[in-house]
């Protein structure tokens, strides 16, 4: 499929929008009524909700961009070899969702397989909506997005994933990080939502995300507004996170480095 002109790209923006509000809307009606779930990976899960989500947005973005190839949480990759597809996370947070938690969201980014040209985030039940288009957007609930002032880590909030489809050396890693943050920021949140988190990055209501094992969807769409934001997404090493890294260490760029330097002292 050939890429969409930067004019174009508005356009597409606003075409995906209702398809992630649909697909937000689904998850709140089916948030009310018992969820029937099925085991993943070690003791994470996946909802009818996440299901119906995904063919919302699948259905949706298909009749939006017909020659699109599709990354999605639980059906992978279809379409074509075309460097452009869509990545997609129906439900992130879905463990949060299950129990009738609200930190949940929808996400979608046009990727040209090198970074995001559109990204968006929805997260219905804690009133976030990430808009980004390269080059002409970044805004979250319609105001430009910006990073927080925070200049030191002892006045950071910082939040780390741990989650449940850790392996056990994981889950000592992720507590070691835990451990040494506890007694060097402001504080320390565990929400398991990481386009949510990167989000509230973007709008200053976070300083800092740390996650030693991302998957490959949840991040796509709001990484971009970080960096529009002012903040910067890299591996514990420093370099730059790509979409498909694991590592996503993400900040308001002020506490950064800081924050790298804390995490190199643990063996990672």
């Amino acid at each position: 499929m050939p890429m969409p002109a930067e004019t174009d790209l508005m356009a597409l923006m606003r075409g995906a929008e209702p398809v992630v509000a649909k697909a937000a809307a689904t998850l709140v009606e089916m948030q009310r009524a018992p969820r029937a779930t099925a085991r993943k990976e070690l003791r994470d899960i996946v909802t009818d909700a996440d299901l119906a989500a995904e063919r919302v947005v699948i259905d949706g973005l298909k009749t939006l961009t017909p020659g699109a190839a599709i990354l999605s949480e639980e059906r992978g990759f279809s379409g074509g070899a075309s460097s452009s597809r869509w990545i997609v996370d129906p439900l992130d947070g879905t463990i949060n969702y299950a129990t009738g938690l609200p930190w949940f969201s929808v996400s979608a980014a046009y990727h040209d397989g090198g970074e995001a040209l559109v990204g968006l985030v929805e997260s219905p039940l804690a009133d976030i909506r990430g808009r980004y288009v390269r080059g002409a957007l970044a805004t979250v609930n319609c105001k430009p997005v910006r990073v927080s002032d925070t200049r030191a880590l002892a006045d950071a909030v910082v939040s780390v994933i741990l989650t449940s489809h850790y392996q056990p050396d994981e889950v000592r890693t992720a507590a070691a990080i835990i451990e040494r943050l506890g007694s060097a920021v402001r504080g320390v949140r565990i929400v398991v939502s990481g386009a949510l988190e990167m989000t509230w990055i973007a709008t200053g209501q976070l300083d800092a995300f740390v996650s030693v094992k991302a998957d490959l969807v949840s991040h796509a769409a709001a990484m971009p507004l970080v960096h529009a934001a002012g903040g910067r997404v890299t591996t514990i090493a420093g370099a730059d996170s790509r979409f498909d890294d694991l590592q996503k260490i993400a900040s308001n760029g002020h506490i950064h480095d800081e924050l790298l330097r804390l995490l190199q002292e643990i063996a990672l």
